[in-house]
Protein backbone atom coordinates (compact mmCIF):
# COMPACT_ATOMS: atom_id res chain seq x y z
CA UNK A 1 0.00 0.00 0.00
CA UNK A 2 1.51 3.18 -0.94
CA UNK A 3 0.48 6.40 1.08
CA UNK A 4 0.13 9.92 0.74
CA UNK A 5 2.39 12.47 2.50
CA UNK A 6 1.03 12.47 5.64
CA UNK A 7 -1.28 16.40 5.49
CA UNK A 8 0.01 16.98 9.39
CA UNK A 9 -3.95 18.31 9.34
CA UNK A 10 -6.88 18.36 7.86
CA UNK A 11 -8.94 14.51 8.84
CA UNK A 12 -5.90 14.27 10.82
CA UNK A 13 -8.01 16.40 13.24
CA UNK A 14 -10.53 14.20 13.30
CA UNK A 15 -8.17 11.06 13.64
CA UNK A 16 -6.79 12.62 16.90
CA UNK A 17 -10.06 13.10 18.38
CA UNK A 18 -11.76 9.68 17.65
CA UNK A 19 -8.11 8.13 18.69
CA UNK A 20 -8.35 10.07 22.54
CA UNK A 21 -12.16 9.20 22.47
CA UNK A 22 -11.16 5.05 21.67
CA UNK A 23 -7.94 5.83 24.70
CA UNK A 24 -10.54 7.24 26.56
CA UNK A 25 -13.57 4.96 26.53
CA UNK A 26 -11.69 1.45 26.61
CA UNK A 27 -8.54 2.44 29.05
CA UNK A 28 -11.43 4.79 31.36
CA UNK A 29 -12.46 0.97 33.37
CA UNK A 30 -9.07 -1.10 33.18
CA UNK A 31 -7.29 2.02 34.37
CA UNK A 32 -9.99 2.69 37.10
CA UNK A 33 -10.31 -0.94 38.46
CA UNK A 34 -9.63 -0.11 41.93
CA UNK A 35 -13.28 1.05 42.34
CA UNK A 36 -14.47 -2.00 41.26
CA UNK A 37 -11.47 -4.01 42.92
CA UNK A 38 -12.94 -3.28 46.18
CA UNK A 39 -16.85 -4.74 44.91
CA UNK A 40 -14.97 -8.09 43.78
CA UNK A 41 -13.29 -7.97 47.18
CA UNK A 42 -16.55 -8.20 49.12
CA UNK A 43 -18.87 -10.26 46.34
CA UNK A 44 -16.52 -13.17 45.88
CA UNK A 45 -14.55 -13.08 49.25
CA UNK A 46 -11.34 -14.39 47.60
CA UNK A 47 -7.94 -12.60 48.92
CA UNK A 48 -6.28 -9.36 47.53
CA UNK A 49 -3.71 -10.84 45.78
CA UNK A 50 -5.56 -13.52 43.99
CA UNK A 51 -8.63 -10.73 43.18
CA UNK A 52 -6.05 -8.44 42.03
CA UNK A 53 -4.92 -10.55 38.97
CA UNK A 54 -8.13 -9.43 37.36
CA UNK A 55 -6.70 -5.71 37.17
CA UNK A 56 -3.65 -6.47 36.49
CA UNK A 57 -4.32 -8.83 33.67
CA UNK A 58 -6.49 -5.86 31.78
CA UNK A 59 -3.61 -3.27 32.50
CA UNK A 60 -0.80 -5.91 31.65
CA UNK A 61 -1.94 -8.45 28.67
CA UNK A 62 -2.04 -5.33 26.24
CA UNK A 63 1.90 -4.76 26.54
CA UNK A 64 2.78 -8.41 26.62
CA UNK A 65 1.00 -9.14 23.36
CA UNK A 66 2.26 -5.87 21.49
CA UNK A 67 3.83 -7.55 18.43
CA UNK A 68 0.55 -9.49 17.94
CA UNK A 69 -1.72 -6.34 18.19
CA UNK A 70 1.22 -4.69 15.98
CA UNK A 71 0.97 -7.70 13.53
CA UNK A 72 -2.68 -7.35 13.00
CA UNK A 73 -2.76 -3.88 12.48
CA UNK A 74 -0.28 -4.14 9.61
CA UNK A 75 -2.20 -6.88 8.21
CA UNK A 76 -5.89 -5.92 8.58
CA UNK A 77 -5.33 -2.04 8.92
CA UNK A 78 -6.13 0.13 11.83
CA UNK A 79 -9.92 0.47 11.30
CA UNK A 80 -11.01 -2.80 11.33
CA UNK A 81 -8.81 -3.47 13.98
CA UNK A 82 -10.27 -0.93 16.08
CA UNK A 83 -14.31 -1.79 15.02
CA UNK A 84 -13.47 -5.61 16.36
CA UNK A 85 -11.24 -4.49 19.43
CA UNK A 86 -14.53 -2.33 20.19
CA UNK A 87 -16.37 -5.36 19.90
CA UNK A 88 -13.86 -7.12 22.23
CA UNK A 89 -13.70 -4.33 25.05
CA UNK A 90 -17.46 -3.85 25.16
CA UNK A 91 -18.23 -7.90 25.16
CA UNK A 92 -15.60 -8.17 27.55
CA UNK A 93 -17.18 -5.28 30.38
CA UNK A 94 -20.59 -7.26 29.75
CA UNK A 95 -19.78 -10.75 30.13
CA UNK A 96 -17.96 -9.97 33.91
CA UNK A 97 -21.51 -8.92 34.96
CA UNK A 98 -22.18 -12.18 35.01
CA UNK A 99 -18.78 -13.72 36.66
CA UNK A 100 -19.75 -16.75 38.71
CA UNK A 101 -16.37 -16.27 40.28
CA UNK A 102 -13.01 -14.74 40.36
CA UNK A 103 -11.58 -16.88 37.67
CA UNK A 104 -14.24 -15.70 35.20
CA UNK A 105 -12.85 -12.66 35.86
CA UNK A 106 -9.58 -13.47 34.78
CA UNK A 107 -11.00 -14.46 31.22
CA UNK A 108 -13.66 -11.97 30.20
CA UNK A 109 -12.09 -8.78 32.03
CA UNK A 110 -8.81 -9.46 32.58
CA UNK A 111 -8.00 -11.40 29.48
CA UNK A 112 -10.83 -10.18 27.00
CA UNK A 113 -10.36 -6.28 27.67
CA UNK A 114 -7.16 -6.39 28.45
CA UNK A 115 -6.25 -7.71 24.47
CA UNK A 116 -8.83 -5.65 22.98
CA UNK A 117 -7.35 -2.36 24.79
CA UNK A 118 -3.97 -3.07 23.90
CA UNK A 119 -5.12 -3.56 19.64
CA UNK A 120 -7.10 -0.71 20.59
CA UNK A 121 -4.16 1.23 21.58
CA UNK A 122 -1.49 0.24 18.35
CA UNK A 123 -4.49 0.97 15.97
CA UNK A 124 -4.68 4.33 17.14
CA UNK A 125 -0.82 5.33 17.53
CA UNK A 126 -0.36 3.90 14.13
CA UNK A 127 -3.32 5.74 12.30
CA UNK A 128 -1.89 8.97 14.07
CA UNK A 129 1.81 8.69 12.34
CA UNK A 130 -0.14 8.27 8.99
CA UNK A 131 -1.73 11.34 9.09
CA UNK A 132 0.95 13.31 10.88
CA UNK A 133 5.09 13.79 10.65
CA UNK A 134 5.54 17.40 11.89
CA UNK A 135 3.00 17.56 14.19
CA UNK A 136 3.51 13.95 14.97
CA UNK A 137 4.96 14.25 18.83
CA UNK A 138 1.60 16.96 19.33
CA UNK A 139 -0.98 14.31 17.75
CA UNK A 140 0.38 11.10 19.73
CA UNK A 141 0.88 13.66 22.98
CA UNK A 142 -3.21 14.62 22.71
CA UNK A 143 -4.44 10.94 21.98
CA UNK A 144 -2.51 9.95 24.90
CA UNK A 145 -3.86 12.25 27.61
CA UNK A 146 -7.41 10.13 26.35
CA UNK A 147 -6.66 7.24 29.31
CA UNK A 148 -5.89 9.46 31.83
CA UNK A 149 -8.63 11.78 31.73
CA UNK A 150 -10.75 8.77 31.40
CA UNK A 151 -9.12 7.22 34.21
CA UNK A 152 -10.16 10.84 35.97
CA UNK A 153 -13.76 9.94 34.92
CA UNK A 154 -14.42 6.73 35.37
CA UNK A 155 -13.43 6.12 38.73
CA UNK A 156 -16.22 8.67 39.67
CA UNK A 157 -18.41 7.40 37.27
CA UNK A 158 -17.94 3.31 38.44
CA UNK A 159 -18.91 4.43 41.97
CA UNK A 160 -21.78 6.52 41.10
CA UNK A 161 -23.25 3.86 38.90
CA UNK A 162 -22.55 1.14 41.36
CA UNK A 163 -24.21 3.22 44.14
CA UNK A 164 -27.58 3.25 41.55
CA UNK A 165 -27.57 -0.41 39.76
CA UNK A 166 -24.59 -2.44 41.75
CA UNK A 167 -21.73 -3.74 40.30
CA UNK A 168 -23.44 -6.09 37.65
CA UNK A 169 -25.70 -2.99 36.07
CA UNK A 170 -22.19 -0.60 36.24
CA UNK A 171 -20.17 -3.34 33.91
CA UNK A 172 -23.27 -3.89 31.66
CA UNK A 173 -23.69 0.50 30.95
CA UNK A 174 -19.83 0.76 31.21
CA UNK A 175 -19.55 -1.87 28.39
CA UNK A 176 -22.98 -0.31 26.93
CA UNK A 177 -20.30 2.73 26.77
CA UNK A 178 -17.91 1.20 25.00
CA UNK A 179 -19.43 0.51 22.05
CA UNK A 180 -18.99 3.94 20.78
CA UNK A 181 -15.37 2.79 19.64
CA UNK A 182 -17.52 1.28 16.84
CA UNK A 183 -18.46 4.74 15.78
CA UNK A 184 -14.70 6.20 16.45
CA UNK A 185 -13.13 3.25 14.86
CA UNK A 186 -15.45 3.42 11.56
CA UNK A 187 -13.71 7.27 11.33
CA UNK A 188 -10.87 5.75 11.39
CA UNK A 189 -10.13 6.10 7.00
CA UNK A 190 -6.71 4.91 5.96
CA UNK A 191 -4.57 7.50 4.48
CA UNK A 192 -4.45 5.86 0.66
CA UNK A 193 -2.77 7.55 -2.37
CA UNK A 194 -5.30 8.40 -4.75
CA UNK A 195 -2.93 7.54 -7.76
CA UNK A 196 -1.51 4.36 -6.16
CA UNK A 197 -0.67 1.87 -8.15
CA UNK A 198 -2.10 -1.79 -9.36
CA UNK A 199 -2.37 -4.35 -6.02
CA UNK A 200 0.60 -6.15 -5.93
CA UNK A 201 0.60 -9.78 -6.47
CA UNK A 202 -0.14 -12.09 -3.31
CA UNK A 203 2.73 -14.04 -1.87
CA UNK A 204 1.96 -17.19 -3.61
CA UNK A 205 1.78 -15.03 -6.82
CA UNK A 206 5.38 -13.82 -6.01
CA UNK A 207 6.76 -17.24 -6.55
CA UNK A 208 8.41 -18.35 -9.29
CA UNK A 209 6.86 -19.94 -11.65
CA UNK A 210 9.17 -23.20 -12.15
CA UNK A 211 8.46 -24.02 -8.12
CA UNK A 212 4.90 -24.71 -9.00
CA UNK A 213 4.28 -29.01 -9.38
CA UNK A 214 1.03 -27.82 -11.84
CA UNK A 215 2.09 -24.67 -13.72
CA UNK A 216 1.52 -26.06 -17.44
CA UNK A 217 -1.05 -24.49 -19.47
CA UNK A 218 -4.15 -26.88 -19.65
CA UNK A 219 -5.16 -27.70 -23.10
CA UNK A 220 -8.54 -28.11 -24.35
CA UNK A 221 -10.48 -30.99 -25.48
CA UNK A 222 -10.18 -30.43 -29.27
CA UNK A 223 -6.17 -29.78 -28.69
CA UNK A 224 -6.06 -33.26 -26.71
CA UNK A 225 -8.04 -35.10 -29.58
CA UNK A 226 -5.73 -33.75 -32.35
CA UNK A 227 -2.73 -34.80 -30.77
CA UNK A 228 -4.18 -38.66 -30.08
CA UNK A 229 -5.45 -38.27 -33.95
CA UNK A 230 -2.10 -37.50 -35.00
CA UNK A 231 -0.02 -39.93 -32.99
CA UNK A 232 -2.82 -42.13 -34.24
CA UNK A 233 -2.05 -42.04 -37.91
CA UNK A 234 1.90 -41.59 -37.97
CA UNK A 235 2.18 -44.99 -36.12
CA UNK A 236 -0.65 -46.47 -38.62
CA UNK A 237 2.09 -45.58 -41.16
CA UNK A 238 4.94 -46.81 -39.76
CA UNK A 239 2.99 -50.28 -39.00
CA UNK A 240 1.16 -52.12 -41.53
CA UNK A 241 -1.66 -53.96 -39.02
CA UNK A 242 -5.20 -54.13 -38.76
CA UNK A 243 -7.22 -51.66 -37.54
CA UNK A 244 -8.50 -53.00 -34.53
CA UNK A 245 -4.97 -53.85 -33.57
CA UNK A 246 -3.95 -50.65 -34.20
CA UNK A 247 -6.13 -49.29 -32.00
CA UNK A 248 -5.17 -51.69 -28.78
CA UNK A 249 -1.92 -50.69 -29.53
CA UNK A 250 -2.47 -47.26 -29.88
CA UNK A 251 -4.25 -46.80 -26.51
CA UNK A 252 -1.77 -48.86 -24.75
CA UNK A 253 1.56 -47.09 -26.30
CA UNK A 254 -0.40 -43.49 -25.00
CA UNK A 255 -1.12 -44.74 -21.66
CA UNK A 256 1.86 -45.70 -20.54
CA UNK A 257 3.44 -42.49 -22.42
CA UNK A 258 1.62 -40.49 -20.65
CA UNK A 259 1.80 -42.34 -17.29
CA UNK A 260 5.70 -42.07 -17.25
CA UNK A 261 5.67 -38.63 -18.39
CA UNK A 262 3.57 -37.60 -15.75
CA UNK A 263 5.55 -39.49 -13.32
CA UNK A 264 8.92 -38.13 -14.30
CA UNK A 265 7.25 -34.53 -14.62
CA UNK A 266 5.91 -34.30 -10.78
CA UNK A 267 9.05 -36.41 -9.26
CA UNK A 268 11.03 -32.85 -10.73
CA UNK A 269 8.29 -30.79 -9.42
CA UNK A 270 8.42 -32.17 -6.24
CA UNK A 271 11.90 -31.93 -6.56
CA UNK A 272 12.05 -28.14 -6.97
CA UNK A 273 9.16 -27.89 -4.66
CA UNK A 274 11.13 -29.07 -1.75
CA UNK A 275 13.91 -27.40 -2.70
CA UNK A 276 12.11 -23.96 -2.71
CA UNK A 277 10.86 -24.75 0.98
CA UNK A 278 14.35 -25.17 2.64
CA UNK A 279 15.63 -22.25 1.09
CA UNK A 280 12.44 -20.84 2.16
CA UNK A 281 12.94 -22.33 6.16
CA UNK A 282 16.68 -21.72 5.75
CA UNK A 283 15.90 -17.50 4.85
CA UNK A 284 13.34 -17.62 7.51
CA UNK A 285 15.82 -19.18 9.76
CA UNK A 286 18.43 -16.43 9.28
CA UNK A 287 15.86 -14.20 9.80
CA UNK A 288 15.37 -15.35 13.44
CA UNK A 289 18.76 -15.82 13.97
CA UNK A 290 19.83 -12.33 12.94
CA UNK A 291 16.91 -10.66 15.20
CA UNK A 292 18.37 -12.52 18.45
CA UNK A 293 21.95 -11.30 17.37
CA UNK A 294 20.60 -7.91 17.36
CA UNK A 295 19.07 -8.52 20.49
CA UNK A 296 22.73 -9.89 22.34
CA UNK A 297 23.94 -6.76 20.93
CA UNK A 298 21.37 -4.32 22.71
CA UNK A 299 22.01 -5.79 25.89
CA UNK A 300 25.69 -5.43 25.56
CA UNK A 301 24.71 -2.26 26.30
CA UNK A 302 24.94 -1.02 29.71
CA UNK A 303 22.68 1.77 29.42
CA UNK A 304 19.73 -0.43 28.11
CA UNK A 305 20.72 -3.66 30.40
CA UNK A 306 19.82 -1.28 33.11
CA UNK A 307 16.99 0.44 31.53
CA UNK A 308 15.27 -3.38 30.98
CA UNK A 309 15.96 -3.43 34.57
CA UNK A 310 14.43 -0.11 35.61
CA UNK A 311 11.15 -0.75 33.70
CA UNK A 312 10.85 -3.39 35.09
CA UNK A 313 11.26 -2.81 38.73
CA UNK A 314 9.07 0.58 38.26
CA UNK A 315 6.38 -1.42 37.06
CA UNK A 316 5.98 -3.84 39.32
CA UNK A 317 6.22 -1.51 42.71
CA UNK A 318 4.79 1.68 40.85
CA UNK A 319 1.76 0.27 38.91
CA UNK A 320 -0.13 -0.94 42.52
CA UNK A 321 -1.15 2.20 44.03
CA UNK A 322 -3.12 3.31 40.88
CA UNK A 323 -5.08 -0.52 42.13
CA UNK A 324 -4.80 -0.62 45.07
CA UNK A 325 -5.04 2.67 46.53
CA UNK A 326 -8.55 3.07 47.24
CA UNK A 327 -8.03 0.07 49.63
CA UNK A 328 -5.03 1.32 50.86
CA UNK A 329 -7.40 3.97 52.27
CA UNK A 330 -10.27 1.54 53.31
CA UNK A 331 -7.63 -0.35 55.35
CA UNK A 332 -6.33 3.05 57.45
CA UNK A 333 -10.20 3.71 58.26
CA UNK A 334 -10.59 6.74 56.55
CA UNK A 335 -13.79 8.20 56.54
CA UNK A 336 -15.69 8.18 53.72
CA UNK A 337 -17.15 11.69 54.65
CA UNK A 338 -14.15 13.15 53.94
CA UNK A 339 -13.92 12.16 49.98
CA UNK A 340 -13.95 15.06 48.26
CA UNK A 341 -12.78 12.81 45.31
CA UNK A 342 -11.67 9.40 44.26
CA UNK A 343 -7.86 8.86 44.60
CA UNK A 344 -7.84 7.06 41.78
CA UNK A 345 -8.98 10.47 39.75
CA UNK A 346 -6.53 12.78 41.37
CA UNK A 347 -4.32 9.60 40.29
CA UNK A 348 -5.38 10.09 36.55
CA UNK A 349 -5.85 13.85 36.35
CA UNK A 350 -2.23 14.07 37.52
CA UNK A 351 -0.51 11.26 35.28
CA UNK A 352 -2.19 13.67 32.37
CA UNK A 353 -0.13 16.89 33.95
CA UNK A 354 2.91 14.78 34.25
CA UNK A 355 2.79 13.41 30.83
CA UNK A 356 2.89 17.25 29.42
CA UNK A 357 4.86 18.45 31.74
CA UNK A 358 7.52 15.92 31.33
CA UNK A 359 6.77 16.06 27.76
CA UNK A 360 7.42 19.83 27.69
CA UNK A 361 10.61 19.72 29.84
CA UNK A 362 12.20 16.73 27.65
CA UNK A 363 12.12 19.20 24.19
CA UNK A 364 14.51 21.55 26.40
CA UNK A 365 18.30 21.32 24.81
CA UNK A 366 19.33 21.63 28.56
CA UNK A 367 17.39 18.75 29.62
CA UNK A 368 19.22 15.74 29.65
CA UNK A 369 16.07 13.05 29.44
CA UNK A 370 17.81 9.76 31.25
CA UNK A 371 18.81 12.26 33.80
CA UNK A 372 15.00 13.17 34.16
CA UNK A 373 13.55 9.89 33.99
CA UNK A 374 15.98 8.63 36.87
CA UNK A 375 14.73 11.83 38.83
CA UNK A 376 11.27 10.29 38.38
CA UNK A 377 11.98 7.06 39.81
CA UNK A 378 13.72 7.66 42.51
CA UNK A 379 11.19 10.60 43.65
CA UNK A 380 8.32 7.36 43.23
CA UNK A 381 10.41 5.47 45.24
CA UNK A 382 10.23 8.16 47.75
CA UNK A 383 6.76 8.21 47.56
CA UNK A 384 5.78 4.69 47.85
CA UNK A 385 7.59 4.54 51.33
CA UNK A 386 5.42 7.57 52.68
CA UNK A 387 2.56 5.45 51.99
CA UNK A 388 2.49 3.29 55.35
CA UNK A 389 2.62 7.20 57.17
CA UNK A 390 -0.10 8.53 55.37
CA UNK A 391 -3.26 8.05 57.67
CA UNK A 392 -5.76 10.74 56.36
CA UNK A 393 -7.73 11.70 53.39
CA UNK A 394 -5.49 14.65 52.83
CA UNK A 395 -1.87 13.00 53.05
CA UNK A 396 -3.11 9.94 50.77
CA UNK A 397 -4.29 12.08 48.11
CA UNK A 398 -1.32 14.37 48.32
CA UNK A 399 0.50 11.35 47.91
CA UNK A 400 -1.58 10.54 44.88
CA UNK A 401 -1.31 13.27 42.85
CA UNK A 402 2.63 13.11 43.77
CA UNK A 403 2.71 9.25 42.11
CA UNK A 404 0.33 10.36 39.47
CA UNK A 405 2.64 13.42 38.34
CA UNK A 406 5.68 11.31 38.61
CA UNK A 407 3.81 8.00 36.26
CA UNK A 408 3.70 10.70 33.54
CA UNK A 409 7.30 9.58 32.88
CA UNK A 410 6.06 7.37 30.22
CA UNK A 411 5.60 10.13 27.89
CA UNK A 412 9.72 10.84 27.98
CA UNK A 413 10.22 7.24 27.96
CA UNK A 414 10.18 6.66 24.06
CA UNK A 415 12.86 9.69 24.38
CA UNK A 416 15.03 7.85 26.59
CA UNK A 417 14.99 4.50 24.62
CA UNK A 418 15.96 6.57 21.33
CA UNK A 419 18.69 7.90 23.00
CA UNK A 420 19.99 4.80 24.78
CA UNK A 421 19.94 2.78 21.12
CA UNK A 422 19.51 5.04 18.43
CA UNK A 423 17.22 5.39 16.27
CA UNK A 424 17.67 2.51 14.21
CA UNK A 425 17.11 0.38 16.99
CA UNK A 426 14.30 1.52 18.53
CA UNK A 427 11.15 -0.64 17.12
CA UNK A 428 13.19 -3.78 18.33
CA UNK A 429 14.24 -2.31 21.75
CA UNK A 430 10.83 -0.73 22.41
CA UNK A 431 8.86 -3.79 21.54
CA UNK A 432 11.41 -5.47 24.02
CA UNK A 433 10.73 -3.11 26.78
CA UNK A 434 7.46 -2.60 26.18
CA UNK A 435 6.99 -6.65 27.19
CA UNK A 436 8.65 -6.29 30.19
CA UNK A 437 6.66 -2.97 31.00
CA UNK A 438 3.30 -5.41 30.51
CA UNK A 439 5.30 -7.77 32.68
CA UNK A 440 5.64 -5.90 35.64
CA UNK A 441 2.14 -4.38 35.39
CA UNK A 442 0.78 -7.84 35.43
CA UNK A 443 3.06 -8.69 38.49
CA UNK A 444 2.96 -5.92 40.78
CA UNK A 445 -0.31 -5.16 42.21
CA UNK A 446 -0.58 -9.37 42.85
CA UNK A 447 2.43 -9.18 44.67
CA UNK A 448 1.44 -5.99 47.29
CA UNK A 449 -2.17 -8.15 47.38
CA UNK A 450 0.17 -11.34 48.36
CA UNK A 451 1.88 -9.30 50.85
CA UNK A 452 -1.04 -8.14 52.52
CA UNK A 453 -2.96 -11.51 52.54
CA UNK A 454 0.65 -12.37 54.83
CA UNK A 455 1.12 -9.60 56.98
CA UNK A 456 -2.51 -7.99 56.87
CA UNK A 457 -1.74 -4.81 56.80
CA UNK A 458 -0.05 -2.69 53.50
CA UNK A 459 3.15 -1.25 55.35
CA UNK A 460 5.38 -4.08 54.34
CA UNK A 461 4.20 -4.06 50.68
CA UNK A 462 4.67 -0.56 49.85
CA UNK A 463 8.17 -0.99 51.31
CA UNK A 464 8.63 -3.90 49.03
CA UNK A 465 7.48 -1.91 46.09
CA UNK A 466 9.96 1.63 46.59
CA UNK A 467 12.51 -0.43 47.19
CA UNK A 468 11.84 -2.29 43.81
CA UNK A 469 11.68 1.51 41.99
CA UNK A 470 14.77 3.14 43.65
CA UNK A 471 16.72 -0.68 42.70
CA UNK A 472 15.59 -0.03 39.49
CA UNK A 473 16.30 3.87 39.41
CA UNK A 474 19.82 3.60 40.97
CA UNK A 475 21.09 0.87 38.59
CA UNK A 476 19.89 3.01 35.72
CA UNK A 477 21.71 6.05 37.37
CA UNK A 478 24.92 4.03 37.79
CA UNK A 479 25.16 2.39 34.07
CA UNK A 480 24.58 6.18 32.87
CA UNK A 481 27.38 7.88 34.60
CA UNK A 482 30.06 9.81 32.82
CA UNK A 483 32.56 7.18 34.01
CA UNK A 484 31.31 4.24 32.65
CA UNK A 485 31.98 5.86 28.94
CA UNK A 486 35.38 6.45 30.05
CA UNK A 487 36.43 2.83 31.11
CA UNK A 488 34.21 1.51 27.45
CA UNK A 489 36.34 3.89 25.57
CA UNK A 490 39.51 2.55 27.28
CA UNK A 491 38.71 -0.51 27.08
CA UNK A 492 37.50 -1.71 23.74
CA UNK A 493 35.89 0.37 21.19
CA UNK A 494 32.08 -0.76 20.78
CA UNK A 495 30.75 -2.71 17.79
CA UNK A 496 29.38 -0.81 14.98
CA UNK A 497 26.07 -1.90 16.02
CA UNK A 498 25.82 -1.55 19.44
CA UNK A 499 24.96 2.16 20.55
CA UNK A 500 25.85 4.25 23.75
CA UNK A 501 24.26 6.62 25.82
CA UNK A 502 26.70 9.90 25.64
CA UNK A 503 25.60 11.10 29.17
CA UNK A 504 27.40 14.58 28.10
CA UNK A 505 24.51 14.78 25.22
CA UNK A 506 21.50 17.17 25.85
CA UNK A 507 18.17 14.98 25.08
Amino acid sequence: MVFQKPPDGGWGWVIVVVSFFTQFLCYGSPLAVGVLYLEWLDVFGEGKGKTAWVGSLANGIGLLASPVCSVCVSSFGARPVAIFSGFMVAGGLMMSSFAPNIYFLYISYGIVVGLGCGLLYTATVTITCHYFDKRRGLALGLISTGSSVGLFIYAALQRELIDLYGLDGCLLIVGALSLNILACGSLMRPLESSDSPPLEKTCVDKVPEQYFVYHEKEKTVEENISILEKGYIDEKCANNMPDYKQDSILNKNVLSSMNVNEKDTYKKKVVEQTNFCKQLAKRKWQLYLNYWEETMVLFKNKVFSALFVAILLFDIGGFPPSLLMEDVARSANVNEDDYHMPLISIIGIMTAVGKLTLGILADFKWVNTLYLYVTTLLMTGAALFAIPFAKSYLTLAMLSGVLGFLTGNWSIFPYVTTKTVGIEKLTHAYGILMFFAGLGNSLGPPIVGWFYDWTQEYDTAFYFSGFCVLLGGFLLLLAALPCWNACTTQSSKLPPNTYSYKVASSA
